[in-house]
């Protein structure tokens, strides 16, 4: 029981990637949603380090040194915590 306490913690205190600062460098926790499929094709996977390089209407990340345009509503399927 106290495991799944720990897990449920670790998940409220997650973040969306929307909600994240620009310039911030996070760690992808959970991917949560209708388009995790969509968002592991494009690379996004659990315990991968992600930098906010702008938001707005997309939201452009840095993902292995690579630059990445995802929607807000794909951000909003990821949760992450700061690295």
């Amino acid at each position: 029981m106290a495991h799944g306490l720990a897990a449920e913690l670790e998940i409220d205190s997650a973040m969306t990637l929307n909600q994240v600062g620009v310039g911030c460098d996070v760690r992808i926790r959970v991917l949560s949603g209708p388009g995790c499929d969509r968002l592991r094709d494009l690379g996004f996977c659990e315990q991968l380090q992600v930098r906010k390089l702008s938001g707005g209407r997309n939201l452009i990340c840095s993902v292995c040194g690579t630059r990445m345009a995802i929607s807000r509503e794909l951000a909003e399927q990821v949760l992450v915590e700061v690295a």
